[in-house]
């Protein structure tokens, strides 16, 4: 994987290390922030599934690399049916930092293949982790725009 094509997203949340790990591995409290259907194994080698993101119901694909209980996550991503980001192609990082009464999530996603493609991975990113945000923190962020948008 090239680091040519990376982004990286930093964001606080009003809420122990422990819970917003719970709201990256456990699949009810993922989809209380994104995705209709969720199926993780957090463990190296462990499936990485969410379907149903976005107005086009894209399934999110991958495998756990590295898992270290709320600390750290890291595993390959891509979308199924998709050429140019297909499943496991690039490689999500993220850290969770106890700071300031909260956690400071720190978040890389590397290997994508294009600029194109690091604009529109951004978007989706700043979107997801501001649900993650309001999520972990023990609130409703409510329906997701990007899905209600479809209907």
């Amino acid at each position: 994987m090239t680091d040519a094509f990376m982004l990286r997203r930093e964001t606080q949340i009003a809420a122990p290390p422990a819970n917003v790990f719970a709201y990256l591995t456990d699949p009810q409290k993922i989809l209380s922030w994104i995705g209709m259907e969720a199926n993780t194994e957090a463990q190296p080698g462990g499936l990485y599934l969410v379907k149903g993101i976005g107005q086009s119901d894209n399934t999110a694909r991958g495998r756990f690399r590295e898992v270290v209980p709320v600390h750290r996550l890291a595993y390959s991503f891509g979308w199924d049916d998709n050429e140019e980001v297909p499943p496991g192609s690039s490689l999500i990082e993220i850290d969770l930092i106890d700071r300031d009464g909260g956690t400071l999530l720190r978040m890389t996603h590397s290997g994508l293949p294009s600029a194109a493609q690091c604009e529109n991975h951004d978007k989706g990113w700043a979107h997801y982790l501001g649900r993650l945000t309001v999520a972990a923190a023990g609130r409703d962020p409510g329906p997701d725009p990007r899905r209600s948008a479809k209907m």
